[in-house]
């Protein structure tokens, strides 16, 4: 099939996130599909930024539409969404005329795009897919504040309905969205549960070495006979990183370090904390390539994730940080109440209630109580579960399928 996957914010492992629709399309590509991905040519979330114009990555014809540069969620950031939109809907015919389109994806977070790929898929006679990352306009409203009655939020909304209507398949990486999804008119026959995973040939062979300065850490806490816990990610207000800082004030008599990698708007505040509280057991050690995190993962003794207590999350949780985490084998401490726990459905690991630091102590000193065999298995478990259901091979699979279903081929 030719595949025309429209994503505001695609990345690759070159430019940084975001990562799925470059291992979904990477995928598809290998196993005889035709891949053509339109992004812009600047996303906040990605490391660096590639140049206006077409390449060709593994396969996947990659267009970069010339955006302008933002900062935060302001205008700035709906400035930039409309400049892509705009060159979306006026490239149409173009696109139609080199993609020659069966299947039009709309992933771009925000749903407004479903309204140039519905254009698209109309003109081209193809199946119209809607991705969802996030609920929208829902996630502003319970996340950040937003009123309902924006009209950002009004606009989401009025996309929202339209893409639940009018899509031929609705992919989800959050599981627990039927009723929510059914209750703006989607019938439920459409949608398919893809979440997201890991790539295994980011773990097969050796994997990159660790920073020195990241692994003279980690190996000065062994050597004092202390546990390591690890975080690999952002350090954002969603990471609830403040609850693990407090309970580290509390674990200063335990035998554990705990050593933080990533970066994200809130960093700039959790190192001055650490500093300011005398968390000299806490150390930051700024981000690192993707490709020494299963050397990160692998150096560590538990890993840690944590989530702020927000209702939205009822909906269920898909952490990329979480995959790795389990295919590094790591026993895992699990801060969240959500819709679904994947490290509960592994048996991999202790999951505490969100946003309690004595629950964080709790947690960390069970599992240091756990013989070493025990936790092992833990990693193991976890291994395997991502092995069975997580890997990009098998939800590239998962994801087509719906759309051959849509198309009749099934």
């Amino acid at each position: 099939m030719n595949i025309l996957y429209l994503n505001h914010y695609a990345g690759t492992p070159a430019l940084g996130m975001e990562y799925r629709p470059y291992y979904l399309a990477r995928e598809w590509v290998r196993t005889g599909h035709r891949v053509t991905m339109v992004a812009a040519d600047f996303s906040h979330v990605r490391a660096r930024q590639p140049q206006a114009g077409t390449d060709v990555v593994d396969g996947i014809t990659c267009h970069w539409l010339p955006t302008p540069p933002y900062q935060g969620n302001g205008l700035g950031r709906v400035k930039n969404i409309w400049a892509y939109l705009k060159q979306v809907w006026q490239r149409t015919p173009a696109l139609i005329a080199e993609a020659r389109p069966d299947v039009v994806i709309a992933s771009s977070t925000y749903p407004m795009d479903i309204w140039v790929a519905r254009r698209i898929a109309r003109r081209a006679g193809a199946v119209l897919v809607f991705e969802v990352h996030d609920l929208w306009p829902l996630s502003p409203i319970e996340l950040s504040g937003m009123s309902p009655h924006h009209p950002f939020a009004l606009l989401c909304g009025w996309a929202e309905k339209t893409a639940y209507r009018d899509a031929d398949v609705v992919v989800s990486m959050l599981p627990k969205v039927h009723e929510h999804m059914a209750s703006r008119g989607l019938d439920l026959k459409k949608l398919t549960i893809v979440p997201n995973g890991i790539s295994p040939e980011d773990w097969a062979g050796t994997p990159a070495a660790l920073q020195p300065e990241v692994a003279r850490v980690i190996d000065a806490a062994h050597a004092a006979s202390r546990t390591v816990l690890g975080y690999a990610g952002s350090m954002g207000l969603p990471n609830a990183l403040d609850t693990l800082l407090d309970a580290a004030a509390q674990l200063r008599e335990d035998a554990v370090e705990i050593v933080l990698v990533g970066d994200g708007h809130e960093r700039e505040r959790l190192v001055r904390r650490l500093a300011d509280e005398g968390l000299d057991r806490v150390h930051w050690c700024g981000p690192i390539p993707k490709a020494q995190i299963p050397s990160f993962l692998a150096a560590i003794d538990i890993a840690y994730i944590g989530w702020q207590r927000v209702p939205i999350y009822r909906f269920g949780i898909a952490p990329n940080k979480l995959m790795d985490y389990l295919m590094a084998g790591c026993p895992v401490l699990h801060a969240v109440e959500a819709g679904n726990d994947p490290v509960a459905e592994a048996g991999c690991g202790v999951t505490v209630p969100p946003e309690s630091p004595a629950a964080i102590v709790q947690g960390l000193r069970q599992l240091l109580a756990v013989p070493a065999e025990e936790r092992r298995a833990m990693g193991q478990r976890g291994r395997a579960f991502v092995q069975a259901e997580h890997t990009y091979p098998v939800l590239a699979a998962r994801f087509l399928a719906a759309c051959q279903r849509a198309r009749g081929q099934s």
